[in-house]
């Protein structure tokens, strides 16, 4: 259902709390740079930190914005499957089209514990389901096994792997084919060259049209090109992570004077090292 270029939008801030007229700016040039569906409320939206008014704000502004051009995809997770259920439940009467859910964290519940979890959301919504494994952020990493049961279930419909652990995604790969994306943008290519479907990606915040054109490439076969695009933007991808996400892709944004680059707390502004070494970087690209 969802191939190619999937943004993982940021989410804007002012002083009043979300920068709406922002975030129609944002969404808009993602519309423009052809992307093929985005994500809100995702780790780079900063849910953690936002109000439940705030989040139905965003929603809402996402889906009028897009108007059915393109997906939008409501991250919906939560370390309480109850929580994650209201959550979806929430997101589908606001439009959306599809939820990402991450692994719950904190609790550390065990494989059947994820089945389970997934199992009760995917039975209490007809929203397309993309399960998304960070072990990183949330202490629990979802197995290719794991990953293959779930995938029985007729509206979870992906998985986003940020394990970073190639083997592992190869795996999953091998077990669920072409319902993998590849949740770090470092990999994309690498991933997609084995029957991944595409990024759920960061860089797209900045970039889209790059992203888009490496995408396209490696959807209709042509890894050279896509190779070629890989490698270019690994510069900027190393960058935006060199502090903790969405804290680098923020300031960028700020630089191209995108949206403000403010985060909530406990995110810091980027340092100014960073913050100088981030602007070398990005003045090197242009989004062709």
């Amino acid at each position: 259902m969802f191939k190619g270029t999937i943004t993982a939008l940021m989410t804007p801030f002012c002083a009043d709390g979300v920068d709406i007229s922002a975030l129609e700016r944002l969404i808009d040039r993602q519309l423009e740079a052809g992307v093929n569906a985005l994500v809100v409320l995702g780790t780079t939206g900063e849910p953690a930190t936002m109000t439940a008014a705030e989040k139905q704000s965003v929603i809402r502004c996402a889906v009028a914005r897009c108007k059915g051009e393109i997906p939008v995809i409501v991250g919906a997770g939560s370390n309480s499957t109850v929580g994650a259920i209201d959550n979806c439940a929430m997101a589908r009467r606001l439009g959306a089209d599809g939820a990402l859910i991450v692994t719950p964290y904190y609790n550390k519940c065990t494989q059947r514990g994820l089945i389970e979890h997934y199992g009760a959301i995917a039975a209490t919504t007809d929203l397309p389901i993309i399960c998304y494994n960070v072990p990183s952020r949330t202490g629990v990493n979802m197995l290719p096994s794991t990953c293959a049961e779930l995938a029985k279930l007729p509206n979870v419909v992906g998985f986003k792997e940020a394990s970073g652990n190639v083997e592992q995604i190869e795996e999953c790969i091998r077990l669920v084919g072409d319902k993998v994306y590849s949740g770090d943008d470092a990999l994309t290519v690498p991933l997609m060259a084995m029957g991944a479907s595409g990024v759920i990606s960061v860089v797209s915040n900045i970039l889209p049209r790059c992203t888009v054109r490496m995408t396209d490439a490696a959807l209709r076969g042509d890894i050279a090109e896509a190779r070629a695009r890989q490698l270019k933007l690994l510069p900027l991808i190393k960058a935006l992570f060199c502090e903790v996400n969405p804290i680098p892709v923020k300031k960028a944004a700020e630089h191209m004077g995108l949206c403000s680059g403010a985060v909530r707390l406990p995110l810091t502004p980027l340092s100014r090292e960073n913050a100088e070494k981030l602007r070398e970087i990005l003045d090197e690209y242009e989004d062709a």
